[in-house]
């Protein structure tokens, strides 16, 4: 499945639907930021995906790591909640949806990189790194807000 995502883009198709979804914020000790390159849109972000039934915010976050990346961790604080309704993400199938998202900090437990159908590049990369790949602007506000230091999360 391809995805598009619009973002305060007054042409974008209007939602159909909304969904809860979930994204880490990880950092080696070096201070390095986990990414992948994902296989729907070619962007590189931070790893997440949406809540499956029966499952935390926390459990999620844990999943999409370990599913797009090889990688387990631990959630240890949040980053922000985000629900712009004017970022809207539309799917091959005609979904058109407006998340609301919970973007995680957490840091590595064990596993191995690896790559998943869903990420076609795991990498490390610097913060300095980031202005020069291809990342979409919403994860881009994400990251910003990560590597900010704040006393409280981010709320949209």
């Amino acid at each position: 499945m391809t995805r598009v995502d619009y973002y305060n883009d007054p042409n974008a198709p209007k939602a159909n639907s909304i969904a809860v979804a979930v994204s880490a914020f990880i950092q080696d000790n070096e201070g390095r930021i986990l990414m992948i390159r994902r296989t729907d849109n070619d962007l590189y972000s931070i790893p997440g995906g949406q809540l499956e039934l029966g499952e935390t915010l926390s459990q999620a976050a844990v999943r999409e790591v370990c599913e797009e990346t090889g990688l387990n961790c631990t959630v240890i604080g949040i980053v922000g909640l985000y629900s712009n309704p004017n970022h809207v993400i539309a799917y091959d199938d005609g979904e058109v949806r407006q998340e609301f998202s919970i973007c995680f900090r957490a840091e590595v437990t064990g596993g191995e990189l690896r790559t998943s159908n869903e990420s076609k590049e795991v990498l490390w990369v610097s913060a300095l790194k980031l202005d020069e790949m291809n990342i979409h602007q919403s994860t881009r506000l994400r990251l910003r807000h990560a590597l900010e230091v704040q006393r409280a999360p981010y709320f949209s």
